[in-house]
C-alpha cells in the first residue's frame, strides 16, 4: 500500500468500569459500560469505520469493551492485545503508531485516559468545525470515540499531523 494514502486513527476509550477489590488492570466493566460499549460499536459502523487492525490494551475492561464493540462492526479486524497500551504515555502511544505497517489504512486503539484524549488532541493539527470543542468539553469520557485522519506513512505520525474528523461520546 502506498504511503500517500489517507489513513485513520480511531481512538476508543474503554467503557465504564466497575471498582471491585481487584488490581486496576483486572477491573471489569460496570453495567453502564456493558450498555455503552455496543453503542460505540454501532456508532462506528454507522460512520463507515471498519478498521484493518485493532490494538487493544490487555486490561480486562478494554478487552471486554472491544468484545462488545466488535460485534457491532460489519467485519472483525485483526486484533492484537498490546500490553504497552495500558498506562501508556503520549510518547509511548505515538511510538506504537509509528510501528504500524503501511499495509494498514485504518487503525483502532482501545485504551485508557488520559492517553486517548492526549493522543487525539496532540495529533489533531486541524479539526472539523466544533469537533475539538465537543471533545474538550466532554473530557473524553468512557466509551468515547475520536477519529484522526492523516496522509502519509505511519512512521511520519507526530504532533499536529492530522485532522480530528469525528468525535462521539455516549452521554454528550
Amino acid at each position: 500500500m502506498s504511503v500517500d494514502v489517507p489513513r485513520r486513527i480511531v481512538l476508543l476509550r474503554h467503557a465504564k468500569a466497575d471498582w471491585p477489590q481487584v488490581s486496576d488492570h483486572d477491573r471489569p466493566l460496570a453495567e453502564r459500560g456493558r450498555k455503552d460499549a455496543p453503542l460505540a460499536g454501532r456508532r462506528l459502523a454507522e460512520a463507515g469505520i471498519s478498521p484493518d487492525l485493532t490494538l487493544c490494551s490487555t486490561a480486562v475492561r478494554t478487552r471486554e469493551t472491544w468484545k462488545l464493540v466488535v460485534h457491532e462492526l460489519p467485519q472483525r479486524p485483526k486484533t492484537v492485545y498490546e500490553e504497552r497500551l495500558y498506562e501508556a504515555s503520549l510518547g509511548e502511544l505515538i511510538a506504537l503508531l509509528n510501528e504500524t505497517s503501511d499495509d494498514v489504512s485504518d487503525l483502532l486503539l482501545v485504551g485508557h485516559n488520559p492517553g486517548m484524549h492526549a493522543l487525539a488532541d496532540a495529533l489533531a493539527g486541524e479539526a472539523e468545525e466544533g469537533t475539538r470543542e465537543r471533545m474538550s468539553r466532554s473530557g473524553f469520557p468512557t466509551s468515547a470515540v475520536a477519529v484522526v485522519t492523516f496522509t502519509g506513512s505511519w512512521k511520519s505520525v507526530e504532533h499536529g499531523v492530522g485532522r480530528l474528523s469525528f468525535f462521539w461520546a455516549p452521554h454528550e
